[in-house]
């Protein structure tokens, strides 16, 4: 008895041990991921367990807060060449949305309102008051729902070349066949199965034809997003943001409230620029009082990797305190 007690606690003490150096192992490899190696000093990756999921973010900097969301087929580092100016004078955050890439995938919960929820509680959770919320493409849809389900927690909202679901005018956008990929991410299951395993083809689809600068994503920048899509299951999440459009085109459809909180839009001139002020003039229509225009030049969609400095402008001068 006393030979199987002694073996019981040399095995306990293997697993503690095995586990322990595989927690280390993963902190050493959250520490010194190269993509955030390059932002420079004092930037550091993390998790956090919030809304039924974990949301992997990256932080750096001191000031007042700013969350970054990202687009498809991006994930957090669709933000690396503005978050290292940013940091110098704002705590930025960039995160990924949940399902991609160090975010963990749900069998649900990928409309604009659910994801909004979890930025709320990630930025709780982070004891961030009054941040300022800038969110390109499905960020910006989030960014949009963050305001409307909490209006006291943001002192702004910069919501980045792209039209809401339900605001004016999407009928139109719904219409463009230069969005065909809305449709087809929609149709249940084909996509994935069309796509895996050609990510970075696929990806890159929209990079060349989304930007003026079509070096301003690289074919290093195209394979780091392809490995945040690369499981069938973050596959999946990326399809499941537009099967969540219905979804999204109810909830801001009967949002109605008078919100104060002040936004930008923000559009590549060569992009969504065109429809911004009609979008502006439905937003008011919906209660938003403060709703502001910027063009971007010399851009396509992508306007963080094409234009940083002129988006790190706008988010410096709008998001200052």
């Amino acid at each position: 008895m006393k030979i199987q007690c002694n073996f019981l606690k040399a095995v306990v003490i293997f697993i503690a041990i095995g586990c322990s150096s595989a927690f280390g192992q993963a902190q050493a490899q959250r520490q010194i991921d190269p993509a955030v190696a390059k932002l420079g000093k004092g930037f550091v990756s993390n998790t956090a367990k919030v809304n039924g999921t974990t949301l992997h973010y990256v932080r750096g900097g001191t000031g007042p807060a700013v969350i970054l969301i990202h687009g498809f087929p991006q994930d957090w580092y669709e933000f690396h060449k503005i978050m290292p100016r940013l940091a110098k004078k704002i705590t930025v955050i960039a995160v990924d949305l949940r399902g991609v890439g160090g975010s963990s995938p749900t069998p649900s919960g990928y409309d604009a309102a659910t994801m909004a929820e979890d930025i709320h509680q990630l930025a709780r959770q982070l004891k961030l008051e009054r941040v300022y919320v800038a969110g390109h493409d499905i960020g910006g849809m989030v960014a949009y729902a963050f305001v409307r389900l909490h209006p006291t927690a943001a002192r702004g909202v910069m919501i980045l070349d792209v039209p809401l679901p339900g605001i004016e005018p999407w009928e139109e956008v719904k219409r463009d066949p230069m969005l065909w990929h809305i449709n087809f991410h929609q149709t249940p299951d084909l996509p994935e199965k069309l796509i895996a395993g050609r990510q970075s083809v696929y990806f890159r689809h929209f990079f060349t034809g989304g930007t003026v600068n079509k070096k301003a994503i690289t074919d290093a920048d195209a394979t780091h997003y392809a490995n945040s899509y690369a499981t069938p299951a973050q596959l999946r999440a990326g399809m499941e943001f537009y099967r969540a459009f219905p979804a999204n085109e109810e909830f801001n459809a009967e949002q109605r409230n008078e919100i104060n909180v002040p936004f930008v839009l923000a559009g590549g001139d060569k992009s969504f620029a065109k429809l911004l002020p009609k979008m502006g003039e439905d937003m008011r229509a919906h209660g938003c009082k403060t709703v502001l225009i910027e063009t971007i030049k010399d851009s396509g969609h992508y306007v963080a990797d094409e234009q940083p400095e002129i988006v790190a402008e706008l988010i410096e001068r709008y998001a200052s305190l």
